[in-house]
């Protein structure tokens, strides 16, 4: 049963956090290790669902509604800093007592995640980082999301429609991608002219101002414990980089998961299940 929780980040802003645990007492939960799933850009906690369904059967998966994001609150002053996010990740692990926990993220959450390790290694005991580059992405990248948002054809008039623009109809598209779709689609609410996004663009695009100016390859080698660099062979992260991350990482792996793109854990989950349960399992029999 997915118990919801609130945190308290680091500012004071209200998060909204999700207990993932098939334990039935809090005896039983506290006993395993914690794991904190954090999600990417516009993305939110049950986007995590089907990952914490087996990690589950070893470990205390809980998911972060990171700020301005799910059902968490935008934060006072419009404070999307990095160090506000990693001050948040820091505030859920120590409410929460998971850590030293292992700390999974997603693109905008991998970078929390490594930033957190590098800063406070005692909360981390490994690191997943999915499909998040460590070198910036240029003023330009920040113009063209700004534009793909304004190709939105929002308000969409169900659910259903949003899914198909997203996964058929949006001009970025390579090709159909449905786990595109029902990814999107977990993020709109109901409005009264229809179907919106949960989240501000504005809000956004100032939370990824921080990797589209600067890079974070020092706060990488700076991370202690085990970490697992993981991609989608068509995602955003390339295969140089994801390699030279990992050769920057003092204790780095690498695997990259065939036919997915930037949603790997969503286009192939069952492959990247596989490299990541690995990954774990070779970190607890170290």
């Amino acid at each position: 049963m997915v118990r919801r929780l609130e945190v308290a980040g680091g500012d004071g802003t209200r998060l909204a956090a999700w207990d993932f645990s098939d334990s039935s007492t809090v005896e039983q939960v506290g006993e395993r290790p914690g794991v904190l799933l954090l999600h990417g850009l516009m993305g939110r906690s049950t986007h995590w669902t089907e990952a914490s369904r087996w990690l589950a059967d070893r470990y205390r998966p809980v998911g972060l509604d990171q700020r301005g994001h799910g059902l968490s609150d935008r934060p006072p002053g419009g404070d999307y800093g990095r160090d506000a996010f990693v001050a948040d990740a820091e505030a859920a692990l120590e409410q929460l007592a998971l850590g030293p926990a292992v700390l999974v993220g997603h693109a905008m959450g991998a970078l929390t995640a490594w930033q957190l390790a590098a800063r406070r290694p005692d909360l981390v005991s490994a690191l997943v980082i999915c499909d998040m580059r460590a070198s910036p992405l240029g003023e330009e990248s920040q113009r063209e999301w700004a534009r793909w948002y304004d190709s939105w054809p929002t308000p969409f008039s169900t659910p259903a429609a949003a899914r198909r623009w997203f996964a058929v109809d949006d001009p970025i598209l390579a090709r159909p991608s449905p786990a595109r779709g029902a990814y999107y689609a977990e993020v709109m609410s109901e409005g009264p002219e229809g179907w919106g996004p949960i989240f501000r663009r504005e809000d956004m695009l100032r939370a990824r101002e921080a990797w589209v100016h600067d890079a974070h390859w020092e706060e990488l080698a700076q991370v202690e414990c085990p970490t697992l660099v993981i991609r989608g062979q068509n995602g955003e992260l390339g295969r140089a980089e994801a390699q030279e991350m990992v050769r920057v990482l003092p204790q780095g792996s690498y695997a990259d998961i065939p036919d997915a793109g930037h949603l790997a854990h969503h286009e192939r989950a069952e492959e990247w299940r596989a490299e990541v349960e690995s990954f774990l399992a070779a970190v607890k029999h170290a």
